[in-house]
């Protein structure tokens, strides 16, 4: 589990495909620079890459790999992460840490796309687009994790729903950059979920 408060901003430095025979599929490595001292992170260990849980399968001392498997890369952006890419890291939740976003598994539901920028002096307001499908778990004064960004809902109109962000979330995340017609993994909030699912049977 995670909060969805960045706490490093990493770099893709390489990645490349290979087969797994264990899975037999097809998998993506990739090797994530990182301000983390990575001998403190265990091999198996779990890390949120933009929005999406991965697993550690090796590491040095700046550095770890993750594979990305067909299914990650089918509903994420990660397919299409070019070498050089910024992405936001969150090492896993401990018992006893503190909890200041919400509760993320890092299990994407799907991708947002930006349709508007707004900045202004003090914050931006970001408007998104999201899959018609996960639409209405989407709910002003909820919350959504976006390229594992904890973020509150402040309109909803639709399929499109904005939020805002301070400007300490633009210096640690790497949305300092983010514009119209990106895309960003979307994992809404796993109570919205469940009341869905529950209401099915009514």
């Amino acid at each position: 589990m995670f909060t969805g408060i960045v706490t490093d901003v990493g770099v893709i430095r390489s990645e490349a495909g290979h087969f797994d025979a264990a899975s037999k599929a097809n998998v993506k490595r990739m090797k994530i620079g990182t301000r983390y001292d990575a001998k403190t992170i265990d091999l198996g260990a779990s890390i949120m890459v933009n929005g999406i849980c991965l697993t550690v399968v090796s590491r040095d001392e700046d550095w770890f790999e993750v594979d990305v498997g067909p299914e990650t890369l089918r509903v994420t952006t990660a397919g299409d992460w070019p070498a050089n890419k910024k992405v936001n890291l969150e090492r896993s939740l401990k018992l006893g840490d503190e909890l200041g976003g919400h509760l993320v598994s890092g299990h994407v539901d799907g991708i947002a796309e930006v349709v508007l920028r707004e900045d202004f002096d003090q914050s931006s307001r970001i408007t998104l687009r999201a899959p018609e499908a996960l639409a209405r778990y989407i709910a002003v004064k909820g919350s959504v994790a976006l390229d594992g960004i904890s973020l509150t809902v402040n309109e909803v109109k639709g399929r499109d729903f904005s939020v805002h962000l301070i400007p300490h979330t633009l210096q640690v995340t790497n949305w300092n950059g983010l514009k119209a017609g990106d895309k960003v993994n979307l994992e809404v909030d796993q109570l919205a979920r469940y009341v869905a699912r529950l209401a099915e049977f009514q």
